[in-house]
């Protein structure tokens, strides 16, 4: 098998016997889905189908969309043709990984010629026992919803329990552990932090609370994710401003990460906007420093910050560190590199890099999520 590439529909279509639909889905502001694009790549398949085809729809939908899109074909074609709906669930900075071999497939379709092709599709892809799981359309759009929902739910919960942690004094890695060794609960995602972001989380359950809305069965518990991550996107400005009780006028501060996750330049609803925005309106200097996304942060800060070359540049002549970002090269720093660099050994950790017990050994205050400060 062999790829071309076109930038011609028509060529596209007239040479495909199955049409993938990966088309942006924006959130609207009342935080539903935007189906402008895939509504309208769908009126214009509808004009170039002339024989059988399966249209595929990768994209982030609501449900019911499946629906929508096979009546926009339907009136521009009388060719069969049936539409499929194939949520993805690639994670940044692992989406070829994931194609080749994805955890699960999840096909909705009540067509069983489709429900073949998509068999034969799939299957060289999941020759280790990863399940196909075919159901019908609508329970295959909300699968997605539902997926990304309630693991931001987990980060949440987590992030809950973070700050139980520090105001009765247990730690909440040792909970962390102690709750993801049950195998009901598992152990990804209970890493407490600074809250989610990216193009998923964010826009994923908003539109799941709109989707329930508009139900009238509302997702008391989106509500909840939802407040407690904006909440959680300002812990690292609360606990500097209750460290510097004279205000942070004058103040400098290197800030470690920008991605709103590591292995991706993608600052969509990154915690680090929010903590470096109020620094500035506080009145305090910011220096940063991202391994991939210092491009995408001069389009979103501009000049209000001081753009570094490396980590050790970021945290020259500042009086603390913050980090918000868990890259790998963050986790092994030169600490007494550091100190020659750093105004004060002071540190406000937003991803818990760094064991408690090495802080105190190393001399520096440290301050993170859920866990008991070390005043070196």
């Amino acid at each position: 098998m062999s790829a071309t590439f076109t930038t011609e529909l028509k060529e596209a279509v007239d040479n495909a016997s199955i049409i993938f639909l990966a088309l942006p889905t924006p959130p609207q502001e009342d935080g539903s889905a935007d189906l402008s694009y895939v509504l309208g790549v769908a009126e214009e398949l509808g004009k170039l189908i002339k024989d059988y085809k399966v249209v595929v729809n990768k994209s982030t939908v609501p449900v019911g969309t499946t629906e929508k899109v096979k009546e926009k074909i339907a009136l521009g074609t009388d060719a069969e043709f049936d539409v499929v709906s194939n949520p993805e669930f690639l994670k940044e900075g692992f989406a070829v990984e994931d194609f080749m071999k994805p955890e699960r497939v999840i096909i909705g379709t009540s067509s069983e010629k489709a429900k073949q092709i998509m068999l034969d599709l799939y299957r060289p892809f999941v020759m280790q026992g990863n399940p196909i799981l075919f159901m019908d359309e609508r329970s295959a759009e909300l699968t997605k919803y539902a997926a990304n929902s309630f693991l931001a739910t987990k980060i949440s919960f987590m992030n809950e329990i973070a700050s139980l942690c520090e105001k009765i004094g247990a730690n909440v890695d040792a909970v962390r552990i102690g709750i993801g060794s049950d195998s009901r609960i598992g152990k990804r995602f209970l890493f407490p932090g600074i809250g989610y972001g990216g193009s998923c989380f964010p826009k994923d359950v908003k539109a799941l609370s709109k989707i329930s809305a508009d139900a009238d069965s509302n997702l008391r518990i989106l509500d909840a994710v939802m407040q407690i991550n904006a909440t959680q996107k300002t812990i690292i400005t609360q606990k500097i401003k209750s460290y510097y009780k004279g205000g942070l006028e004058g103040k400098t501060f290197g800030v470690w990460g920008l991605a709103f996750k590591p292995n991706t330049d993608d600052m969509r609803e990154a915690p680090s906007i929010d903590i470096i925005e109020d620094l500035l309106q506080e009145g305090a200097s910011v220096k940063v420093f991202d391994p991939a996304a210092m491009e995408t942060a001069k389009s979103i800060l501009g000049e209000k910050v001081e753009y570094s070359d490396n980590l050790y540049a970021a945290i020259e002549n500042v009086d603390a560190l913050i980090i918000a970002t868990e890259w790998t090269v963050f986790r092994t720093p030169s600490f007494s590199k550091m100190k020659t660099l750093m105004k004060e050994n002071v540190i406000f950790d937003g991803r818990n890099l760094f064991d408690l017990d090495l802080m105190s050994r190393k001399g520096f205050y440290y301050n993170s999520i859920g866990r008991k400060i070390i005043d070196g």
